[in-house]
């Protein structure tokens, strides 16, 4: 009988160094792009692919080894394109822990972006406003996570580690780019949303219910800005890669800590939030992606 020990190690063994090289070497015999600047694109947010041009679809299902993502809003393919004339790969659609796959799973695209050739990567989410002065529609930049899954021993990079992608122990200070978080709270000012933009700290719960109100006041305590089901896992396997990593939530509902209230979270509303939010969210990542474009050629 195989016990629950092999199936681990037998699933560790699907991404091996090899395995991901093999991966990124497909994706590369598709394109004709060498982009520098991977984007993650959360629930809701996947129509800011739509502003991608001279574009190659890739569908997940038509890359081997990938999985597929099952929820909606996630369209479930990769993109090389042109944002405003910079070359970048993008996830339309990325795999949540609560969908039955695993960290590693969750966040191997990373690892993939990296061989590709990436060396930044954004990343998108939709989340719940747990702090009291943000309003549905917001944008939260993330200055800190809160990786309370991993505090229960379940992380994106246990099992053997290969020093090829980093360290055994990755330092997690300053995961996200404080230059890019001043860049990106320019751009807020430039664009006339500096009244919608915030900077806070993020957490990832392992879904798919949203929390309850006991829950909510604990993660209040612990000074939670915002919550969702994403990110925290992918930024850690980027920060293991060498990777520069900025983050953004765009609120689209709020969490309120409450028993005599009717505001309930719904699936439909977060993605008609990041419809609403498009031509703004859009305008944001391009102007960040041209900084970073513009850094690089330095």
């Amino acid at each position: 009988m195989t016990s629950f020990n092999d199936c681990k190690l037998n699933f560790g063994r699907m991404y091996t160094y090899d395995t991901l090289q093999e991966i990124a070497n497909h994706l590369l015999s598709r394109t004709q792009l060498r982009p520098k600047i991977g984007i993650i694109l959360g629930t809701g947010l996947g129509s800011l692919a739509n502003q991608l041009t001279d574009a190659d679809y890739i569908d997940y299902q038509t890359i081997p080894h990938f999985p597929v993502s099952t929820v909606d809003g996630h369209v479930g393919r990769l993109i090389f394109g042109y944002l405003k004339g910079v070359p970048v790969m993008c996830m339309q659609g990325r795999f949540h822990y609560y969908e039955g796959y695993p960290l590693a799973k969750c966040s191997m695209p990373v690892r993939v972006m990296k061989l590709v050739g990436c060396s930044h990567l954004i990343a998108t989410n939709a989340a719940g406003g747990l702090n009291p002065k943000y309003k549905v529609g917001d944008i939260m930049l993330m200055k800190d996570h809160i990786n309370i899954m991993g505090f229960a021993g379940n992380n994106p990079l246990q099992g053997a580690n290969d020093s090829r992608f980093g360290p055994r122990f990755p330092n997690m200070v300053n995961a996200y780019d404080w230059k890019l978080l001043k860049k990106a709270k320019e751009i807020g000012k430039d664009i006339g949303i500096d009244n919608d933009l915030h900077e806070g700290v993020y957490i990832c719960l392992g879904g798919p219910n949203f929390e309850t109100v006991a829950e909510l006041k604990m993660l209040r305590i612990w000074g939670v800005d915002a919550v969702g089901m994403s990110t925290v896992h992918e930024i850690t396997t980027a920060v293991h890669c060498g990777m520069t990593c900025f983050a953004f939530s765009l609120i689209t509902n709020l969490c309120v800590p409450e028993y005599d209230t009717e505001e309930t979270p719904c699936h439909d509303d977060i993605v008609g939030i990041g419809k609403s939010r498009e031509t703004t969210l859009t305008e944001m990542v391009a102007r960040m992606v041209k900084h970073i474009h513009m850094e690089l050629k330095k």
